[in-house]
Formats: structure tokens, sequence, C-alpha cells
């Protein structure tokens, strides 16, 4: 639910006019934009990394040539969705997921502080980095990029990246190695024109058939729901509608692609919007993107679907949906 500003009936009809204009317009620019461009460099995307690590990420994210703060961030999110107290079944343990004989071995004590503390993130985050660019060191003549090499040891062992020549034929490895890469692009900063997503006209088409639909916390659009939703929920079935499978909570759609500047939407990208505009965790609220400042969302109890500004206080950030990046999130965050 988000601070919603009230349209009079006869705005509405001159402002649906006015933005179904817009869009049209727009999807003639981004139909003939060429060579687009979606990697970010050394930086981070705002928010992307929740403010507690972001120092963190970013100081040992530059730790060696073959780790940046992005691929360090998207290795966390995928590892433990930036949750310090985790445990998997194998008893991977902390924000970054060591095995404890693992971290007896390649934990460092990266605060200073005199302890190694395997949950504490001030150790762990540096850890993982140290890891990394140790591994990297072992995989450095081995064909291939040395960051998924890196990625493929620090999964299976460099022994099996260096018998395999590069990244071994291990589904496991080879998912883990192009999740993470493919994520990595949601965690960097964008440095030039982003590609518009080619399936963005159908997500927009499917949101714009069901203005005026109540609105429904937790409404996914079911007819038991009496086909309403509530606002994640209508971004997750329009890009559905399209073959793209996105999370059913905004701050975890906020990762399934790389992050447009305000100046750099286009039609079809899912905007956000929080309270706290340090933490792309804290987010409460997604629209998807039609032009010219407008959002097609379901606002709030008592509402319906419709079209609201973007540019307000609580406006965070968005999201270039792409299929690749929405595959790469994990199911567990």
């Amino acid at each position: 639910m988000r601070k919603s500003w009230v349209i009079g009936g006869a705005a509405v009809a001159l402002g649906v006019s006015f933005v179904m204009l817009l869009v049209v317009g727009v999807y003639i620019v981004a139909g003939n934009l060429v060579g687009g461009v979606t990697s970010g460099g050394r930086g981070l995307a705002k928010g992307a990394v929740p403010a507690a690590y972001k120092s963190l990420v970013q100081r040992w994210g530059n730790l060696c040539p073959a780790l940046t703060p992005a691929l360090l961030a998207a290795q966390l999110y995928q590892e433990s969705g930036w949750n310090p107290t985790v445990v998997s079944p194998a008893d991977a343990r902390g924000i970054a997921q060591f095995i404890p004989s693992t971290w007896a071995t390649h934990g460092i004590d990266g605060d200073g502080d005199g302890k190694r503390d395997i949950w504490d993130p001030d150790d762990a985050i540096p850890s993982a980095a140290s890891y990394d660019c140790e591994l990297a060191k072992y995989v450095k003549d081995v064909p291939g990029d040395v960051s998924d090499n890196m990625l493929a040891a620090y999964n299976a062992g460099a022994y099996r990246v260096i018998r395999a020549g590069g990244v071994p034929a291990i589904s496991e490895t080879r998912n883990y190695v192009k999740r993470i890469r493919s994520l990595e692009k949601s965690f960097a900063a964008p440095v030039s024109r982003l590609d518009p997503s080619r399936q963005a006209a159908g997500a927009i088409a499917f949101a714009q058939s069901r203005l005026g639909t109540p609105y429904l916390w937790g409404g996914d659009g079911t007819p038991a729901q009496g086909g309403r939703f509530d606002c994640s929920g209508l971004t997750k079935a329009s890009y559905q509608k399209v073959g793209i499978t996105l999370p059913r909570v905004a701050n975890d759609q906020y990762n399934a692609g790389p992050h447009p500047s305000r100046d750099q939407l286009l039609p079809g990208d899912l905007v956000f919007f929080s309270d706290d505009l340090t933490d792309s965790r804290a987010i409460r609220h997604v629209g998807i993107y039609v032009g010219g400042g407008y959002m097609i969302d379901a606002p709030r109890t008592g509402a319906v679907i419709r079209f609201d500004p973007i540019d307000t206080p609580d406006y965070f950030g968005a999201t270039r949906v792409t299929e690749e990046g929405a595959q790469a999130l994990p199911t567990t965050v």
C-alpha cells in the first residue's frame, strides 16, 4: 500500500488518453534504439545493497580485478538474500554461506576486532571477497573468463575448474555461474543506455486490460478473488502473460534486471516506492511505467487499478525486467 493522489473524473479521461498517446510515442522511439548496454562498471545501483552492507561490498568488491562490487553483491544475494543468520541444509552459515570447515581455513578478521566470526557480516563479507580472489589466483591460467572460472571454483572447487579447462560440465556449477553473472547486472550502476524489453508492450497491455479493477491485498487475479490484484500481484501477472515469471513480492521483483535512471525510463519498466530510499529490501510498492511520468498500479485497499504519477517523494527506482534476470533470482530470498 502507498500514499495515493486522487484524480477527478474528467481529468482521468483526459489523463488516460494523454498517457496512451505517450505510450505509443515512446514505443516508436524505443523500437529504434540499438546497441544498448547493461553493464555497470564497478559502481553499485541505488539501494540495491542494504545500507548496512553497502560500504563493505563497495570496498571489498574491489579487492582484485576478477571481482566487482556488483558481482560480490550478486553472490551474497544468491547465497543468503542478505540474511546474516541463515543456515542451509548443508550447514552453510551466515550472509556468505560458509561451511565451517571452509571458514576455518579461509575466514578472515575483516573488522580487525581480533575475532573471525562466521555470523558477523563485517567478517563474512570480507572473507567471501578474499576467498573469491584467492580462487581467482588459482584459476588465472585456465582458459575462459576469469570471473566465471572464479565463481565455478567457489561452487565446485578450483581443482575441478583446472581439470576441466574452464567451468566444469556440472549443471549445478554452470547454473550457479549463470545466475550470479545475470544478477550482477541488477546490482551494477548502469553506465549507458539500456535495451528496451521485448516483452514490455505485452505486459503493459495486460495491465491496461485490468484498469478499473478493485484492489485486493494478496490478490493474484484468480477467479476466486474476482480477478483482483495487489500491486506486486498485478506486475507479476503482467509479465507472466509474456512468459516471464517474477517473484511474488515487490522487493524481490526489483532484482529482475538492470536499473535504468529516471531519465532512461521506458514503458514496461517496473517502478518502485519505499519509505527507506537506501535499501531495496524495504520496497513496499511497485507499478508498471507507461511513459510521461505515469504508471499503471494497484495502489491500495479501496482504490482501483489506475494511472498514477511516479514522481513522488517515495520513488525508489526502476528495473528493466529481463528473462535472464528473472530466471536468475533465487527462490528462497
